[in-house]
Formats: structure tokens, sequence, C-alpha cells
């Protein structure tokens, strides 16, 4: 998924990041669409993609909408707390019907935001019933590790959970690359953090989190989930590394 940093807001005041995020029905007019997608264009930089000309209507759909958003539905297990602070939760998420796609770019970075501006036509009108889909969130995209846990494997996946209406009846998306797969139970260890993904931050979290819950067998350690919750124009976005428990 595309992100920004603070960096990243050089040259955009915060009166223009406001209306970036702005949920509103109204039409915008010429002189904004073409802001909002210079400043998209600044967050495609900053991973090293280009955000072509055809993502404007998507990003305007998106943020016009931006309020609307469903939350994936979970079940907290338990919480693990000191002083007051939330260290992690485990979480249970439902069996339930996810739109992916996989990319092998050279950055992690590269590959969640190619994936992700396509999900965003898929979600607005490039399907089968030719509306939007609706925002859910978080978005997640699952890592793999390489065996001596020395590296992130290139293949990304990037998934995105169909809103409630449309979990019996999935749309067939137009675009060849994006799959809709049934997820069964997902039981994860879930801490958060906030700020740009890139394979340096998540590589720092999972040592973090590792620590706070020791060597445990119980969760997988050759793949992990990043969660995204918030607009890419949020330069303290949140976020969570997901620990997979193994099993049921």
């Amino acid at each position: 998924m595309a992100l920004i940093s603070i960096e990243d807001l050089d040259g955009l005041s915060d009166e223009q990041v406001d209306d970036d995020i702005t949920d509103s029905t109204e039409p915008m007019d010429e002189e904004e669409q073409d802001r909002i997608f210079a400043h998209w264009q600044v967050v495609g930089r900053t991973h090293h993609v280009s955000v072509p000309r055809e993502m404007s209507g998507p990003i305007q759909e998106m943020t016009r909408r931006n309020t609307e958003r469903e939350q994936v539905p979970s079940v907290t297990v338990s919480k693990h707390e000191k002083l007051g602070e939330v260290l992690y939760e485990e979480r249970m998420y439902p069996p339930g019907k996810w739109a992916c796609i996989s990319k092998c770019e050279e950055l992690y970075e590269q590959s969640i935001s190619n994936s992700f501006m396509k999900l965003m036509r898929f979600i607005c009108k490039e399907n089968s019933t030719g509306r939007y889909l609706g925002m859910s969130v978080p978005i997640v995209n699952e890592i793999k590790i390489s065996e001596d846990g020395s590296k992130f494997m290139k293949d990304v996946v990037t998934a995105y959970y169909l809103p409630a209406e449309f979990q019996t009846s999935p749309p067939e998306p137009t675009d060849p690359d994006i799959t809709i797969i049934h997820w069964d139970t997902i039981r994860v260890i879930a801490r958060v953090f906030y700020g740009t993904t890139t394979e340096e931050t998540i590589s720092r979290q999972i040592s973090i989190l590792s620590e706070l819950i020791g060597n445990s067998e119980d969760v997988h350690h050759d793949r992990y989930m990043v969660a995204t919750y918030e607009n890419p124009s949020v330069p303290q976005r949140r976020n969570e590394i997901w620990f997979i428990r193994r099993g049921p």
C-alpha cells in the first residue's frame, strides 16, 4: 500500500493534507483533482513506484468516501498489558472471503504499492457489479521469511476483506491478477506500531514482538502479516504486526 512519511509532506501544507482526507460526496473541481493526484504521485515516488493517470478516478473516489470504512470482523481473545499499556493482544478472525493479489517486486514497498493500486480499481467499480464496493480495514499484507530468517522473500500477498454485503456473493474482478479467496479462521498475536512500513521497520517490529512473547512454537516463524488501517496521507498511520497461530 502506498505510504507517506513526514518527509514526503514537504511542499504540502497541513491544510492541503487535511483536505485530502476529508470525506465528501461532492464532485471535485479540476484543480482539486490535480492537486490530490500530484500528492499521490509524491507518495508513490517515496516507494519507487509510478502512479499512472488511470488511478485518478479511484483516488478521487476513495478520498470522497474516506470515512466509510468497515472493520474486518474479529474477536479479542486476550490482552497483555504493562503499566496500563497494551503490549499485544490475541485475536480471532472468522472465515471469510478476501480479494488477494500477489506481487514479487524488488522492494517490499513496491509490491504492496502496486498491489494496492490494483485493489483500489477493483473496489472502485472495476468489478462485475460495476459499483463502488466500499473500503474495509485493515488491508493485510502477508510476507514470508527465508529459512534462516535473514531476509524477506520477494513474493508478497496483499488482501482486502470483502464487505459484509458481498461475502455470500463476491463480485468478480475484471483484473485477472486479483483472486477471490476464502480464508479459514485466522488466530493472530497483534502489536500496534505507527509510521511507514518497510522491510526495516517490519523486521524491527518482528524482533520486538518476539522478545515479548518469547520463543513460542505455537506461532509461525516463516511468515507474518502486516495490517494497515489508515489513509496513506496520515504520516503516523496505524499498523500492526501479526504473528499467526499454528493450527485452529
